[in-house]
């Protein structure tokens, strides 16, 4: 192979891998900042999807701990014949209970939320406070978001939200 075409090959690698490092960039900063009220508005909806991502995981799970302990007893045993119809069935149920939380998750994603901890409910709200560009706070069982942490921050850097913290309407607005 010539040289002029190798070198070809290898240009276009590194567009390809610029290309997904500029990709990476533009993923890191959200489409959409909140203000409170309007991260507030979607509590019902977020409190209905991760009720249901998280009532899914679980059952997934619990089947999970079944093949497990099915597959320890013919480990054991050696030799005897699984229970293919039964195994079977729960593989669908447990491919249903995934496909159920993708789907909630997707739909929670799809509203500009970031679910940090699907086992608790926490989820952030791209927001502005003071001047910065910042999580709003909120987990599952709470009545509103009264808290915010900075994007390098979890949910151990939570700050309680003053008064007039991410309330005017153009922190809804992206920069």
């Amino acid at each position: 192979m010539p040289d002029d075409e190798r070198d070809d090959d290898f240009e276009s690698d590194d567009d390809e891998q610029d290309s997904e490092r500029d990709g990476e960039q533009e993923a890191e900063r959200p489409e959409r900042l909140f203000n409170r009220q309007e991260a507030e508005g979607l509590l019902p909806l977020l409190q209905q999807l991760l009720a249901t991502a998280i009532e899914k995981k679980k059952a997934s799970e619990v089947i999970e701990q079944e093949f497990s302990r099915i597959q320890n007893r013919i480990l054991l045993y050696g030799g005897i014949i699984p229970p293919y119809a039964y195994l079977a069935e729960k593989k669908l149920e447990r491919d249903k209970c995934v496909a159920a939380i993708r789907e909630a998750l997707g739909k929670i994603e799809q509203t500009g939320c970031v679910v940090k901890d699907l086992d608790v409910g926490l989820v952030d709200f791209p927001s502005v406070v003071n001047d910065e560009q910042v999580y709003l706070c909120w987990k599952l069982g709470e009545e509103r978001i009264r808290y915010w942490h900075r994007m390098d921050e979890g949910f151990a850097g939570r700050k309680p939200l003053g008064p007039a913290d991410a309330s005017t309407p153009d922190a809804s607005k992206p920069n």
